[in-house]
């Protein structure tokens, strides 16, 4: 395994033990289905909570959560409904994404709550 795939399993890690330790209930992590894949899913007081983790080995040249762009929440919202029709999940719904900078535990960690909403989609005629 690339040593940036050990640091990002690395910083999931420590992004999971965080949550755990705020309360959350990990649901699943890196769910996938097909072309979909969101990295924790989590609840919190009756909300389904979305996360993004994104870790970097430091921000010299910009903070990992820049690394979330329109497509990414375009995958990551796509992702979400699917996941919420699949199992039919009747609770508000939140996108969250975690920011973990450094080489090794312990690291710095940024929880950036409602860090992005779904893009609303209009259509011409």
């Amino acid at each position: 395994m690339a040593d940036h795939n050990i640091l990002g399993k690395t910083g999931e890690d420590a992004a999971i033990d965080y949550l755990q330790k705020q309360g959350y209930r990990i649901l699943h992590r890196n769910w996938r289905r097909g072309s979909y894949e969101i990295d924790i899913i989590a609840s919190s007081k009756e909300e389904l909570v979305f996360i993004e983790v994104k870790t970097r080995s430091n921000n010299s040249y910009s903070n990992p959560e820049d690394a979330v762009t329109n497509r990414k929440i375009d995958n990551i919202v796509s992702a979400a409904d699917f996941y919420i029709k699949t199992f039919d999940v009747d609770l508000p719904a939140r996108f969250d994404i975690i920011s973990v900078i450094g080489q090794a535990p312990p690291f710095q960690i940024d929880h950036i709550e409602d860090a992005f909403y779904p893009p609303v989609k209009t259509y011409r005629r």
